[in-house]
């Protein structure tokens, strides 16, 4: 059973004492929230490089997984401003955002250097939060074959280990609404069987970012495995619609599965 992922990229729009603050008001409420509490639901947040050691000490007795949002494509050395995937791990840092289209578009970031990141992260246990997009919107299925394709690129070198993909159409960062929630429906179908078509990515999950809100995971009727949210989760009582969205999920995914295997053993019997 996939899991359902919700993740939070803080960017930089958050001074020191305003991600602090934060980081009190979302672990006050994920401690009263029990699909979080109980793993049925993964929430990630992913600060500035500095304010990781007060995020994972602000969310230290719940599950919330704390990550960055770059990494290092190499392992150590003279690279000015580089922060390694050893180094994150080692101050307890569990994920590493890979491949945003910011990075690729304002930093000239190629998909070998992404593989080339990916690579580093999972080689040190941090789980990679891939991205992925069309730039331009196209047809729908121009935008599944360039997705997938880029998926490909990004993990060509790339060591077994689970992933979690995410879809951020570039032309819906920002915007005022997400893609369409057929588009996005779609082109996840294509992104997972790309996944599961890929040896040793066993606990991957493919999520949607992109102008996402309270909602929205709902209408995608269950294809995604999550969302990555930005400025909705400024505010905590935004964040903490969508983790009760994503708790149904989860819970109809448990319901199913428990079905399944009552009807397995039947058969059985």
């Amino acid at each position: 059973m996939r899991q359902v992922r919700v993740g939070v990229s803080l960017k930089m729009y958050f001074g020191h004492a305003q991600a602090v603050a934060w980081f009190d008001a979302v672990a006050t409420r994920v401690r009263a929230h029990e699909a979080v509490m109980s793993r049925a639901v993964e929430l990630f947040v992913l600060p500035t490089y500095v304010q990781i050691p007060a995020a994972i000490m602000a969310f230290h007795d719940t599950p919330v997984r704390i990550g960055a949002q770059d990494v290092a494509s190499t392992e150590r050395g003279a690279f000015t401003g580089e922060v390694s995937a050893a180094e994150l791990a080692e101050i307890g840092a569990s994920m590493a955002e890979i491949g945003h289209a910011e990075r690729r578009r304002l930093y000239g970031e190629t998909d070998a250097i992404v593989a080339q990141k990916a690579a580093a992260s999972l080689h040190h246990g941090l789980t990679p939060v891939l991205c992925v997009g069309e730039s331009e919107r196209v047809p729908l299925e121009e935008a599944v074959d360039a997705v997938v394709a880029q998926l490909y690129a990004d993990l060509v070198g790339v060591p077994a280990g689970p992933v979690v993909v995410a879809y951020e159409p570039v032309w819906a960062i920002g915007a005022r609404r997400p893609a369409p929630a057929r588009h996005i429906r779609t082109v996840v179908r294509g992104l997972r069987a790309a996944v599961e078509r890929s040896a040793g990515r066993g606990g991957s999950s493919v999520i949607y970012g992109g102008s996402a809100g309270p909602d929205l995971l709902t209408r995608l009727a269950g294809e995604a495995d999550g969302l990555f949210l930005g400025r909705t989760a400024h505010d905590p009582d935004a964040l903490i619609k969508v983790l009760d969205e994503a708790s149904l999920l989860a819970a109809s995914r448990i319901n199913a599965r428990t079905a399944v295997v009552r009807e397995g053993g039947h058969r059985g019997g």
